[in-house]
């Protein structure tokens, strides 16, 4: 696959009905199981870009030409800013689990319902969907490591109980479409009302266990022409045993549930820092400096990652450390950062949709899925009534292959006081954010001093015009470009977080590059295309080969490396790495690179647009023992190829270093 120029081509009625054509051709294809001999039979065939027509010079346009161009394959968005920006709920855990086939404790009349079958339900959920949960079977038999030295069930802080699930959802405005619910894949809370984008709260020396009910269609072919009904849900990028990583090995089907065991602990606990840490003179387990705070949990069942978490798979997890008395839930403790209703996430999503509003996936465009309209935690352009005080906005690239850069319609400055999952040294007062997929940033926005009724906009003003990513061409402000609609209300509140002079001054989390953990290894991994699909040294993704055996407690230094102009957003599993030099410089580090990290942008207009074919990172290997991914979080360069297990082993493993 070779580097492509694309131009931005004209709408035109002619095209977008050759679009409509397209869209049904590929459901057709996908509906039939056709295989490429079959495409050929028909006179098609299958390309990087889309189908193409055999013999002909007609190219049905694909979605990410016409994403990037003026043509619109989703119905138009008249009336924007209508709608509400859905904010994340919260989940609600619950005291006790219903297990198996028998409640774990002695329910109630008052508390439980009891069925003809006999199945008893430990409490009366919030949700209907939770009836069909009786039937649920456990998925697997693994044991969870270090369970006992983490108080074991009696460790357990809190319990969550969350199913994924169909759902009829509307991403347009209610007021224009109030009919066009789309098909959407989701995770819903068993025990409150939240549905689609979810929050779970934790804390730090907290464990949790978040059970998830798998209750997509039992019948593989209910899709919609993408999407398969097995989850392997990924919390990114906490530092977890592999058994509730989320790997892209570890999905379970239709009717199951597994319990994804979350300790909340911090990196080093039993390797480099066993003795824990002390910060504000209060002790926590691991290295203080490895707390993280925004991340976000998604699907990740291989070959199928982009299509599911396309689908709606994909929500935050938010980690405080309350423990340490560092980033809190109080805005009169810690760092003092804005919370409760003034602290927002943000999911950024590109979808596609056909004329009757429900969603469009290309299975064939391998080199990226560019859609025509992006979403705002699952909204085309909504609307926010913002009061005259200081928020934190919690930003996440959901891809499935977009880079956005965001900014202000004022221009005005961001304060970033995170990037990805960590507190930043210090905050970086920036214009604008430029985030690959998955990549995170938290920001502090003050709205004090404007005017009741000021509205301004988040817009994204990044071009990109193809799969391979982005041209590094900031556009102009328009239409277009602006995806939330903020309105300042009149209303006076109480604002007890930090004043923005104290929040630029202050030390958040240190970073001390090298770490006295000295490398023990160094490896290379060469990030390329071959026959229209993605490699990993040269080689497509093999689930039953580990590139790697890093040895528990120690760290290496990885160098990745792109080439061929394109972009990808590399995320390592299991724990932060440290980006160490770019182009075999530190000199020639980027803004976003000098915090800890689990993704890094490397290949074309890695920043502004400059391109950069290589990065050097750190990486610890500590605590835990089993097995992990590296992959591209161009979610579909992951599924056709580009992705590697490594396994964490103990010294004395035959495979250790490796």
């Amino acid at each position: 696959m070779s580097k492509k120029e694309v131009k931005p081509v004209t709408s035109s009625g002619k095209q977008e009905k050759a679009v409509a054509r397209y869209m049904q051709e590929v459901r057709d294809i996908v509906a039939a199981k056709m295989s490429r001999r079959d495409l050929l039979k028909i006179g098609l065939t299958a390309s990087a870009g889309g189908l193409v027509s055999v013999g002909s010079s007609t190219f049905f346009p694909n979605l990410a030409m016409a994403g990037a161009s003026n043509i619109l394959i989703s119905p138009r968005c008249n009336k924007p800013w209508t709608d509400l920006m859905p904010i994340p709920k919260v989940c609600v855990p619950v005291e006790k689990f219903y297990i198996g086939d028998e409640p774990d404790y002695d329910a109630t009349d008052d508390d439980a319902d009891v069925k003809e079958d006999g199945c008893k339900l430990a409490i009366k959920r919030f949700n209907p969907g939770w009836d069909s949960a009786c039937e649920f079977k456990e998925a697997r038999v693994e044991t969870h490591q270090r369970w006992a030295e983490f108080g074991g069930n009696e460790g357990i802080a809190a319990r969550y109980e969350l199913m994924a699930k169909e759902i009829d959802w509307n991403f347009y405005s209610s007021t224009e479409y109030p009919n066009f619910n789309s098909k959407v894949w989701t995770y819903t809370d068993l025990n409150s009302d939240a549905v689609g984008v979810l929050r779970i709260k934790a804390q730090y020396g907290q464990p949790i266990v978040m059970r998830m009910y798998n209750a997509l269609p039992k019948d593989g072919n209910d899709n919609q022409g993408f999407g398969i009904n097995q989850i392997s849900p990924h919390l990114h990028n906490a530092h977890n045993p592999h058994t509730s990583d989320g790997g892209p090995l570890r999905f379970y089907d239709s009717g199951t549930f597994w319990d994804h065991w979350y300790p909340n602990v911090r990196a080093g606990f039993a390797s480099t820092h066993p003795n824990g840490t002390t910060y504000n003179g209060l002790q926590c387990k691991g290295d203080w400096q490895e707390t993280q705070s925004t991340l976000w949990f998604h699907d990740h069942r291989y070959d199928y990652t982009a299509q599911n978490v396309y689908k709606g798979l994909a929500s935050f997890y938010t980690l405080y450390s309350d423990d340490i008395n560092l980033d809190t839930e109080d805005e009169k403790d810690g760092l003092r950062l804005p919370s409760g209703d003034y602290d927002i996430p943000i999911l950024i999503t590109d979808k596609s949709f056909d004329a009757s509003g429900q969603m469009f996936w290309d299975p064939f465009m391998t080199e990226g899925f560019l859609g025509d309209q992006q979403t705002v935690n699952f909204k085309i352009k909504p609307k926010l009534y913002v009061k005259k005080r200081k928020y934190r906005l919690r930003f996440l690239n959901g891809g499935p292959s977009r880079f956005i850069e965001l900014f202000w319609s004022n221009n005005a400055k961001f304060l970033r006081i995170a990037n990805d999952g960590n507190l930043l040294p210090k905050a970086q007062e920036v214009t604008s954010i430029r985030l690959g997929v998955a990549e995170r940033a938290d920001v502090i926005v003050d709205f004090t001093n404007l005017a009741t009724d000021t509205a301004i906009f988040l817009e994204n003003r990044l071009e990109q015009i193809n799969g391979q990513g982005p041209t590094g061409r900031i556009l102009a402000s328009s239409d277009k470009t602006k995806l939330l609609k903020l309105i300042v209300t009149g209303e006076a509140v109480e604002d007890k977080s930090a004043s923005m002079t104290d929040l630029k001054a202050q030390t958040m989390i240190p970073m001390p590059l090298p770490s006295n953990n000295r490398a023990s290894k160094q490896r290379t991994f060469s990030f390329g295309n071959l026959n229209g699909a993605w490699t990993v040294n040269d080689q497509f993704f093999n689930k039953d080969i580990v590139s790697a055996y890093p040895i528990e407690g120690k760290a290496e230094v990885w160098t990745l490396k792109s080439g061929g102009g394109w972009s990808h957003p590399i995320h390592i599993h299991f724990e932060e790495f440290q980006v160490i030099s770019r182009d075999g410089s530190a000199a020639k580090m980027f803004i976003d690179d000098k915090s800890r990290k689990d993704v890094v942008r490397i290949g074309q207009a890695s920043w502004s647009t400059n391109n950069s074919s290589e990065v050097k990172v750190y990486m610890q290997f500590r605590d835990w023992h089993g097995d992990y991914p590296m992959h591209c979080h161009n979610v579909v360069h992951e599924d056709h190829g580009m992705m590697v297990r490594f396994q964490v082993v103990p010294f004395d493993d035959p495979n250790a270093g490796k």
